[in-house]
């Protein structure tokens, strides 16, 4: 809004660093983490009022975790309401590529939203039918792949490869939808303890900051070798409001968490990732510099299939993080051991940049 206000007005005097999206994102990033902090007490008080006994938790879980009974979920709310504000603010609203991956956000996070209602009201860990949930996924993530890439290339590129490697045709918008919906759900499985997901979210978000900016500017994406997309730089927007809004969140996320993000803010924010990594052509970066949202899925899967097969599980319990509960880690241990990982992979992602 405030761009299109200076746009409107020539830019003029101050107004003219409203052009630059880097001070855009550092505002954006600003915006959303003082909302977060502003709205979390008030917030926090009314989900608990409304949900009285809160999240339901798994009886047949780590034990540890029985102690976190009454604890109000559907905190995710408070990160889409923050990053709604601030990219109302800071956004370019003729800028197609973020009006997509706010369509994921916000529709991933309506999915998330009523997932998490029908588990509260119903005090079952069920929620809606998979089987609909996937089918509503795909539609949100197939019209957003849609209008990305209208008129977008649609070639795939690999990381330490320099030039594109196959153009996938009309076939991209199916594999871009399936990049969004399974990160999404990367993310949801991995939001298992207090601060796993959000930290990790807020490191993958500053890798695609770079990403981002990087790929809009035609000179750094020349030199680098890697594609360069118009208009992908506002996407930095985003990233900044996600980071801003995660580190607001954690704030009250951190152990002991006064609130779950539920899976209204872990769908939404893995799906935005998803459909940024897809906007800036690195959806194959985004499984390294997102690796361990991928291992978690990989555990899971995997205990699935050997125990169909088997009758025997690989881990102890899966997602794997409850594995290592298992194994008589602490839950901060695991959270924090975790955020190396993801750092550490979100370096190894970035490092693609540069050696192709």
């Amino acid at each position: 809004m405030l761009h299109w206000f200076a746009e409107y007005f020539g830019f003029p005097h101050l107004l003219n660093l409203v052009r630059y999206s880097t001070v855009r994102a550092g505002a954006a990033a600003i915006t959303a983490l003082a909302f977060g902090l502003l709205i979390g007490p008030r917030f926090i008080g009314w989900l608990r009022i409304r949900q009285g006994k809160g999240q339901p938790i798994r009886a047949d879980g780590p034990q540890t975790h029985l102690s976190k009974v009454g604890t109000p979920t559907m905190g995710g709310l408070m990160i889409l309401a923050s990053v709604v504000v601030s990219m109302t603010l800071w956004m370019d609203l003729d800028n197609r590529y973020v009006w997509a991956c706010m369509l994921v956000t916000l529709g991933f996070g309506l999915i998330g939203f009523l997932d998490d209602y029908d588990k509260v009201t119903k005090r079952s860990h069920a929620g809606i039918s998979g089987r609909v949930r996937l089918v509503l996924e795909f539609a949100v993530a197939g019209v957003a792949a849609y209008i990305i890439t209208r008129g977008n290339s649609t070639v795939l590129y690999l990381p330490f490869y320099n030039g594109p490697v196959i153009d996938l045709g009309p076939l991209y918008i199916f594999f871009a939808a399936f990049i969004i919906v399974g990160f999404g759900n990367a993310v949801n499985l991995t939001d298992g303890l207090d601060g796993l997901a959000t930290m990790p979210v807020v490191i993958a978000s500053l890798a695609f900051f770079v990403i981002a900016y990087l790929v809009g500017n035609a000179k750094f994406a020349a030199y680098l070798g890697i594609p360069h997309v118009p208009g992908a730089g506002e996407l930095t927007i985003l990233t900044a409001s996600i980071i801003g809004a995660g580190l607001a969140f954690l704030w009250f996320n951190a152990p002991p968490a006064a609130v779950f993000m539920g899976d209204t803010g872990s769908l939404a924010l893995g799906g935005a990732l998803g459909a940024i990594a897809v906007t800036a052509h690195h959806e194959i970066v985004l499984l390294i510099i997102g690796g361990l949202f991928v291992l978690e899925t990989v555990s899971v899967i995997l205990q699935v299939f050997f125990y169909k097969r088997t009758g025997k599980r690989i881990f102890k319990m899966a997602p794997i993080h409850h594995h290592f509960e298992q194994l008589g880690w602490s839950e901060p241990t695991v959270v924090i051991r975790f955020w190396i990982i993801s750092f550490v992979l979100a370096l190894a992602g970035l490092a693609t940049l540069k050696l192709r």
